[in-house]
């Protein structure tokens, strides 16, 4: 009877793990918030009274204009701009619904990405894109899971190749050393140069595309001003793909040992209790019993 005691006492004063994830998830939330906040209200303030002075003096210097007819071309370049017409181009620019970029388009929906600077415009296109997204994003979690899976046959080999101590702790360098290089530090490079970002822009871009983020403030060949050649979108999304997979099982390694350590915290929390209670019930003086005859 008194044996089972620490037991029961452990088992009620466990405490599982997940409530202390879900204040973890809540603050970094909040904490992404307030740097957010404290990064980037004073520079879009900036920018839009900017703005502001800027029509202020287009005003002036076109005086045949009136407020209401600028406010009016203002809104037609920003309808141009949500239906993928960039302003800047002209008539003689390429279409953004020519095979390549339409390839592009399509990995973008079944990877959901959605950049957001490019959507069909017609009830047709809108209509086969939800189809299209209903049963593509399924087929497109399968593809991923099986290049996972090829990607976790290939880390075994690695294993069975390198017969020496420590070989785990090798075989996951390796891993991450060739997929970093791969999708996270070679593609920059070549993005800066074809699309005349600086580096840290093409690694913004890469992240946040692989990521399935996707903002949409940087998106390869949408620049009027630049000659693309034909399949550089098509080997763009390509590159998204197998990049996904990587970024994708890199997270799911990430997660598995956050879930581990917090798990094993919490076990070593309940084993320090537990050790307490034993410790103050051994300490304790045994009760008499007293017998009663029946």
């Amino acid at each position: 009877q008194i044996s089972s005691m620490p037991l029961l006492s452990m088992h009620s004063r466990q405490i599982s793990w997940t409530p202390l994830l879900v204040l973890g998830y809540l603050f970094y939330l909040l904490l992404g918030a307030m740097v957010f906040q404290l990064l980037e209200k004073q520079a879009e303030t900036h920018f839009r009274d900017q703005f502001q002075l800027e029509k202020l003096k287009f005003l002036q210097n076109y005086t045949c204009l009136d407020r209401q007819a600028l406010e009016q071309f203002v809104q037609v370049l920003m309808e141009a701009w949500e239906k993928g017409v960039n302003p800047e181009g002209n008539s003689t620019s390429p279409s953004n619904w020519d095979f390549s970029n339409s390839f592009f388009f399509a990995g973008t929906v079944v990877t959901t990405i959605g950049y957001g600077n490019l959507s069909p415009s017609t009830v047709a296109g809108q209509i086969f894109c939800v189809f299209y997204a209903l049963f593509g994003v399924p087929l497109n979690l399968a593809f991923l899971n099986q290049l996972g899976k090829g990607l976790n046959a290939h880390l075994l080999t690695l294993e069975r190749w390198v017969q020496k101590p420590g070989r785990a702790q090798v075989q996951l360098a390796i891993f991450l050393t060739t997929g970093t290089l791969l999708f996270l530090v070679f593609p920059p490079l070549v993005f800066s140069y074809v699309e005349g970002w600086s580096y840290g822009e093409g690694f913004y871009f890469t992240f946040i595309t692989l990521s399935t983020i996707g903002f949409g403030d940087y998106v390869v060949g949408t620049n009027p001003n630049k000659h693309y050649i034909p399949v550089y979108r098509s080997l763009t999304a390509i590159w998204i793909v197998f990049g996904l997979a990587w970024l994708a099982l890199v997270f799911n390694v990430g997660a598995d040992l956050m879930e581990r350590y917090l798990q094993l915290k919490w076990h070593k929390s309940d084993l320090s209790l537990a050790e307490g209670a034993t410790t103050k019930l051994e300490d304790e003086p045994e009760q008499p019993r007293i017998h009663i005859p029946s």
